[in-house]
């Protein structure tokens, strides 16, 4: 059996697949839109492996599992159902509040780096956020799933809740 080339070549001249199959620049505002979504699960990848909390490592994992479903709702067009749903939301907002049950309320503002793992979770924050500007962008030109804006918006607010529970609560 023969190993298949990492390379394709079909993205030398500045275009890339959609998951849909259209090839479309890769400088788009979609292509730029689920590009930061893949780094989100990398930044994401990264706090995985320095936190120090069990539950938190789970969760973190657990949302790289369903970044793929965003990536595809974004790297797609024309899709009969949206990868993303409102059941994605309500989990999303479920995780936020069981975490943030465990804080005090915030008081001042926050320096990123208390730990390692809080100041990875920060980094996925902010390039949560970037991902959202761009995805809004993106929404002014062509639509994007409403679910997935929504699940975008609370995935920072996640990242922001996980960050103090790794800071304030400690490891479990």
């Amino acid at each position: 059996m023969t190993k298949a080339a990492v390379y394709t070549r079909t993205g030398d001249k500045g275009t890339t697949g959609l998951y849909t199959g259209e090839r479309v620049s890769k400088c788009s505002p979609r292509v730029e839109a689920y590009g930061t979504l893949d780094e989100i699960t990398s930044a994401l990848g990264l706090a995985r492996s320095l936190v120090k909390r069990d539950d938190v490592r789970q969760t973190i994992y657990d949302i790289q599992k369903l970044m793929m479903s965003m990536m595809a709702d974004v790297a797609s067009l024309n899709l009969p159902q949206p990868y993303i749903t409102e059941e994605h939301v309500k989990m999303f907002e479920a995780t936020i509040d069981k975490y943030d049950s465990l804080l005090k309320p915030l008081s001042h503002f926050l320096i990123p780096g208390e730990t390692q793992g809080a100041a990875a979770l920060d980094m996925a924050r902010t390039t949560t956020r970037r991902a959202e500007r761009q995805l809004l962008r993106l929404n002014q030109e062509e639509p994007v799933n409403p679910q997935l804006l929504i699940c975008v918006n609370r995935l920072s607010d996640l990242c922001f809740i996980l960050s103090r529970v790794e800071t304030e609560v400690g490891a479990q």
